[in-house]
């Protein structure tokens, strides 16, 4: 014998109205059910119903409602669903995103970032080969370019550093990057130079960017410390 499944979960033995509660048994939705399924079938199999509404399918043991559209079995309403109520004066639309709003969005914050140095000489750095250091009054840069040098100018080499260390013998011509990142971040990186470069007293690795944080300091060559300030 074979049951049907009416609009509100039961199971009928009549095909054209429900045998238990008398709805009508819809055709398009008509389930014939086995009686008596296998004990080895899975619990979900044994138990399922198909939502009227949506047609997914329900474990009649897990609630009245359906998780896909909301459709409660015990009463047949459509998509009933909890509802919660705000006060329109407390709440404000979101703005709507486009690729073009988050391109504006992306390209307004790195053109916000910007990196501000601090180059004094402090002899408190120098060493026992270290020459004098020089009565160097500090050097105050905003870089403004993705990428900025460090380094003593070279004419014949045609080197000339965006951040010119020339007082300083100990730094190389080449010396180290500061580099704005795509993120809007900025890095600093040892280029493989003759006596390195340390940052908060690590010493960098050449050739591995290390991101620079406001207030970070670093030093290099005989005495040159350079402090990082980020603003906006």
């Amino acid at each position: 014998m074979s049951t049907y499944q009416c609009l509100k979960g039961h199971l009928s033995t009549e095909s054209d109205y429900c045998s238990e509660c008398g709805a009508k048994i819809q055709g398009s939705i008509e389930q014939v059910i086995t009686v008596n399924p296998p004990d080895n079938l899975p619990k979900l199999a044994k138990n399922a119903i198909t939502c009227p509404a949506c047609t997914a399918p329900h474990d009649s043991t897990s609630g009245h409602f359906c998780e896909i559209c909301g459709y409660n079995f015990n009463t047949g309403v459509h998509g009933e669903v909890p509802l919660i109520i705000l006060d329109s004066d407390t709440i404000s639309p979101l703005p709507v995103e486009t690729p073009q709003n988050v391109e504006t969005r992306h390209v307004a914050s790195l053109q916000q970032k910007q990196i501000e140095i601090t180059i004094t000489v402090d002899p408190a750095l120098r060493n026992a080969e270290s020459p004098e250091a020089p009565n160097q009054p500090p050097i105050i840069l905003r870089l403004d370019k993705d990428s900025n040098l460090i380094g003593r100018l070279s004419i014949a080499r045609g080197i000339n550093p965006e951040i010119a260390l020339n007082f300083d013998s100990a730094v190389s011509h080449r010396h180290a990057l500061i580099n704005r990142q795509s993120d809007g971040t900025f890095t600093l990186r040892d280029i493989d130079s003759s006596n390195g470069t340390v940052l908060n007293t690590v010493e960098l690795m050449p050739m591995v960017d290390a991101v620079l944080k406001d207030g970070d300091e670093f030093s290099l060559g005989h005495w040159t410390r350079i402090k990082v300030r980020l603003c906006n």
